[in-house]
């Protein structure tokens, strides 16, 4: 029987904001739940009640109470949440009013800079009246084009205090990436820094500021905070104006926009490796219910607690991480390199902020644990309570790592989701076990099962990742979607009214989940589906291999599987070495797995976010085209897949 890593003491047990839920829903419905199994039954079963309970139990502000939870839970997509009720997600966030830190930012620079919840109310305000002063009024978009600081969460408060719609990318992208994105959705206001750092160097924003403001007609103004220099000089930028010249002003309160559930929030992008990236626009509501179940309940977060997730504007967690301050948490943000001056930077910062809650990525974790990084070797965490992965499946051996190397006494929350629903569909358990390559639980009111192909619930088998009864933070549409139509194909087609997410999952007889990786990457070999995580976990425990990406070739009316490695250095792939995979691959998983060919490569391409672009590699070797080539970190990667001759034999 297979032992667990972790198991939460009674005391942390009992203490936990899951289990003190658990107990309000036990007085009010007369149940006697104790443990997460029934709870997380129960909340499917009534998603009316359970996201109630959750609305009472998160303190929702609200200027006007709801009429209905919701009018049916089997409508997908269209069900309507909350109706009737007015509040604002700003005002949410900006609920604390006093000395208690809000906000740590740590740079490359090495400032150290705090705004307190009565700094960043007082920032928030000033700036909300300088946007109003600017002409923005609700449903106006605002973006950000920022390196993940103070002013990015201000500029995005102040926004969404209006009921402007807020979408944001990482300076990073380039400005085809950029265009991509926001030339979609007519902003009439960009915020960005004159620059921003990585790996100790100082980077331009304005060059790239000056060819994505010709190409977006739409834009009124250009707010320019200081980053890089102390007063960017901004007379070749006609839009342009001083991000502190919009803090000159007496404004000490904010307006806040009484807007119905559903109003438009955020403009979330999909990668936007395969064509143009789509554009999901989620509600205020459903983004803050549903993130502060999963803050509160899931992550156990609260108002002592100093949370820490390594991101960047452009992916969903920076949005994630933004909504803690509704706990009234202090918020740790950090903006460049993870590994400068060295590998252990971040855990450096966790000893110094007293981090409880660390988040980060699988990818940083295996590039840690490669580097030699030993966290509980080189520093004091007695702070820290909880480790959070996401962005791709954690080896198990990643998850005994962690155990061994950062501490023994932790809960590590592997958790999954994505910009789609600005979420999570599995999650972390507070009051539960943890066990090597599982996600904890599913998450309360996420009616998920692993379905077969022929739409079955299975147990235990691998399967799609569906859902099958709404979710307040369902995007409400798509921008620019004509009837529906690219929302209903996005997540719908397979399963008519059922949310197929295009994971490839297991659910487990204990209630986790497994996962193996994209459903849309998933390996089909004489018609066997296999996942790429499985492929994954193994060869990362290869000495001389520092990174991979596995595809599936259509060849001969079939689908071979084709390994590339990037060797570390000093290492090149011999034929001996090419025996040892594939022995290994053999062993740990099935001959079924085994790679038609295991090929030599220079570099791994990835996202901006960090995530393997299988389907990049997999269109170039069909020599189809890959679009949006900004939104990968290193896009010339690609074109050495596109000519490997023994691709062809």
């Amino acid at each position: 029987m297979l032992q667990p890593l972790w198991k939460p003491s009674e005391q942390r047990i009992k203490e936990s904001n899951m289990y003190r839920f658990m107990q309000s829903v036990n007085r009010a419905y007369g149940t006697y739940f104790t443990d997460y199994d029934a709870l997380y039954r129960w909340s499917v079963e009534n998603i009316a009640a359970f996201w109630k309970e959750m609305w009472d139990y998160a303190q929702i502000k609200a200027s006007k109470g709801y009429d209905q939870v919701i009018d049916d839970p089997a409508i997908m997509p269209g069900a309507k949440w909350f109706s009737g009720s007015r509040l604002n997600f700003a005002e949410n966030l900006l609920r604390f009013r006093d000395d208690g830190t809000a906000l740590v930012f740590k740079g490359e620079d090495s400032i150290r800079r705090t705004l307190s919840y009565n700094e960043l109310f007082s920032a928030t305000a000033k700036l909300a009246d300088s946007l109003r002063r600017l002409g923005v009024v609700s449903g106006d978009r605002v973006v950000g084009f920022m390196p993940n600081m103070p002013e990015s969460i201000i500029a995005m408060l102040a926004a969404t205090s209006i009921g402007a719609t807020w979408s944001s990318c990482s300076p990073d992208f380039g400005i085809k990436g950029v265009l991509d994105r926001f030339g979609q959705t007519k902003p009439k206001i960009l915020f960005t820094a004159d620059g921003y750092f990585f790996k100790g160097k100082p980077l331009d924003c304005l060059a790239k500021i000056a060819g994505i403001a010709k190409e977006i007609p739409s834009l009124e103004k250009i707010i320019v905070v200081p980053y890089t220099q102390e007063a960017p000089n901004l007379t070749d930028f006609p839009k342009a104006i001083q991000y502190a010249d919009c803090l000159k002003n007496d404004a000490e309160e904010i307006e806040f926009a009484q807007l119905p559930f559903e109003h438009p929030l955020y403009i979330m992008y999909s990668s936007g490796t395969t064509g143009l990236p789509k554009c999901m626009v989620q509600s205020a509501g459903g983004v803050l219910l549903h993130q502060l179940k999963e803050l509160i309940l899931h992550t156990d977060l609260k108002r002592q607690d100093t949370i820490f997730y390594f991101t960047t504007c452009g992916w969903m967690m920076w949005n994630w991480l933004a909504t803690s301050l509704a706990v009234g948490a202090t918020l740790v943000l950090y903006d460049g390199n993870p590994f400068h001056p060295g590998p252990d930077a971040l855990w450096r910062m966790a000893e110094e902020e007293k981090i409880s809650v660390f988040g980060t990525s699988a990818g940083y974790i295996a590039a840690m644990k490669n580097a030699g990084v030993k966290p509980a070797r080189q520093f004091q965490l007695p702070a820290l309570k909880a480790l959070l992965s996401t962005g791709s499946p954690l080896s198990k051996e990643d998850f005994r790592f962690i155990y061994q190397e950062v501490k023994s006494d932790l809960q590590l929350a592997s958790i999954s989701g994505g910009s789609d629903l600005n979420g999570c569909f599995a999650l972390g358990n507070p009051m539960g076990p943890v066990y090597e390559g599982e996600l904890q639980c599913r998450g309360l009111g996420m009616k998920v099962f692993a379905y077969d192909e022929n739409g079955s619930p299975v147990v235990g088998q691998r399967g799609e990742l569906v859902c099958t009864a709404a979710f307040p933070s369902m995007p409400i549409h798509f921008w620019d979607d004509q009837n529906g139509k690219k929302y209903y194909s996005a997540y719908f087609y397979r399963f008519p009214g059922i949310w197929t997410h295009g994971d490839f999952i297991e659910v487990t007889e204990r209630g986790g989940l497994i996962m193996y990786g994209r459903s849309d990457a998933t390996l089909n070999p004489g018609g066997v589906r296999i996942g790429t995580a499985e492929i994954y976990r193994v060869v990362e425990q290869i000495e001389e291999v520092a990174d991979s990406v596995v595809v599936g070739q259509e060849w001969r009316n079939d689908i071979r599987i084709i390994l590339f490695v990037k060797m570390k250095e000093g290492f090149d792939l011999t034929d001996a070495l090419r025996d040892k995979i594939k022995n290994d691959i053999r062993s740990n998983t099935s001959p079924r797995h085994l790679p038609a060919k295991i090929l030599q490569v220079p570099d791994i391409p990835y996202t901006l976010n960090l995530k393997k672009v299988e389907l990049a590699v997999k269109k170039m070797i069909h020599g189809r085209e890959v679009k949006n080539k900004d939104a990968l970190k290193n896009p010339e990667v690609l074109d050495f897949f596109a000519g490997i001759a023994e691709l062809q034999e």
